[in-house]
Formats: C-alpha cells, sequence, structure tokens
C-alpha cells in the first residue's frame, strides 16, 4: 500500500478514475482506493480499477448508462451524505475527470448544502489519455489554438443530435465530443451543416485504454457508424489531429 493521507471519516471524495487503464490512476486516487469504507463506483469505472479497492471496503454501484439510470442522482447524493454521516470515508469514483462532464457539480452542492467535507481528486480526462495513445496533439500552432469539449447527452438523459453553440464553428478548433450517441451519420451532416469543412479529420476511438479499444480513422464526411466500435465512444474532430 503506498503509505500518505488515508481517506478520512466523515469525508467525502469526488475522484477520477481515468479513461479505464489503471495505470493511469493517480497516486492519491489509488491511495483512497485502498483505504475508503464505502465506493460508489459510475458503470465507466473499469473492473481493473476497482480491483485495486480494499478487500474492505462496501462497494456500491451507481452507474447510469445510455438514460437508463439504475439509480437516481438524487438517490447517489443520499447514499453519500448518509455514509458520510454515519462517519464513514466515501469516495465516489467518476471516469476520467470528475470535473468534466461527471455530474460533480450538481454532488458538490449536496455537500455544500448538507456541510460535509470534501475532496476532488482530479484524473486523467479521456480526451487526453486518446490523443496520448494515438500520438496525436489536440493543439498545433498552425492548425489549432482552440480546444472544445462538448457532449451530447444533456440533463435528465435528454440526447441531442450535436452540442449546440452560437455562430459559426471556430475553423482553428480541434472539438471532442464525449457520449456522441450512436446517429454518427446525422452528428457528421449537422457539423458539416455549421461550418465543419467536410474534409476534417475524425477519430472514434471505443472502450478507449481497455483492451478492447478500437479506433476508427476517417474524415468528417465519411465517418460510418458501423465502422465504431462499441460505448462508451469519443470523436476527436479536427486538423490538428496527426495520424500515421
Amino acid at each position: 500500500m503506498i503509505r500518505g493521507q488515508e481517506a478520512e471519516p466523515g469525508y467525502v471524495y469526488l475522484v477520477g478514475a481515468g479513461p479505464g487503464d489503471p495505470g493511469l490512476l493517480t497516486l492519491r486516487a489509488l491511495q483512497l482506493l485502498q483505504t475508503a469504507d464505502v465506493i460508489l463506483p459510475d458503470d465507466l469505472v473499469s473492473e481493473e480499477v476497482l480491483a485495486l479497492a480494499s478487500p474492505t471496503a462496501h462497494v456500491i454501484p451507481v452507474g447510469k448508462r445510455c438514460g437508463q439510470p439504475r439509480i437516481t442522482q438524487a438517490e447517489i447524493h443520499v447514499l453519500m451524505l448518509e455514509h458520510a454521516m454515519a462517519g464513514r470515508s466515501v469516495l465516489r469514483l467518476k471516469s476520467g475527470d470528475p470535473l468534466i462532464f461527471g455530474r460533480a457539480g450538481e454532488e458538490i452542492g449536496a455537500l455544500r448544502e448538507a456541510q460535509i467535507p470534501f475532496e476532488i481528486i482530479p484524473g486523467i480526462t479521456t480526451a487526453f489519455a486518446v490523443a496520448a495513445n494515438l500520438q496525436t496533439p489536440l493543439t498545433d500552432r498552425t492548425a489549432a489554438s482552440k480546444l472544445i469539449l462538448a457532449t451530447a447527452h444533456h440533463a435528465a438523459g435528454k440526447l441531442e443530435v450535436t452540442p449546440k453553440w452560437t455562430g459559426a464553428f471556430p475553423e482553428d478548433a480541434t472539438l471532442v465530443i464525449y457520449m456522441p450517441g450512436r446517429n454518427f451519420r446525422a452528428l457528421a451532416d449537422d457539423l458539416i451543416g455549421s461550418g465543419v469543412a467536410p474534409d476534417t479529420p475524425c477519430v472514434a476511438v471505443s472502450k478507449a485504454t481497455t483492451p478492447e479499444e478500437r479506433v476508427h480513422a476517417t474524415t468528417l464526411e465519411q465517418l460510418d457508424g458501423e465502422a465504431v466500435g462499441p460505448a462508451p465512444v469519443i470523436l476527436l474532430i479536427g486538423h490538428a489531429i496527426q495520424l500515421p
């Protein structure tokens, strides 16, 4: 066990588990996995990461997938608060980084309202892990001075074809879409309609950083959903993307 600050009784920890590969965990996340009393993991937290948890920890899955929750967000809040108020250390474990599309804002609000002490441990968000695996930059002095992180998944399970913004899409941007859904052709057409060039490089990565990872490299106009692997999928779109 890594020696250091252990999980404290009565605390809640909002922790990023990274994209799936346990080798991408932070040392702090590993410390808390090994010492927390209660672990509340999302569906996308890999089994390899959960295998590092203390054998005495009480693991309660609280995942929500494809708009079909097994548990509501309000019920997750109740679990966090009840266990913390009972003097247990609570690890709320999220895939990627908890502050990027991880509903951390709602959970922070609930913890503050209940006056429960908490700590946030960042994790490697999937976009950065995917770019590293593909050996491609997300920004480039000559091609992309902007990085846009977006999602096609919205509150209450509502799915849009693509994220929305006002005005023309900036040409010097890399767009990363988390949770894009499965209607990739409509998504591509919508982006092209917003001003993204049809020949813009596009990479769809399924189950990033896991042994089942699948990479589909193409252009936006040729993005084919049948060639994209199963969820979870992340899309990288932009001229900064450099693949062999």
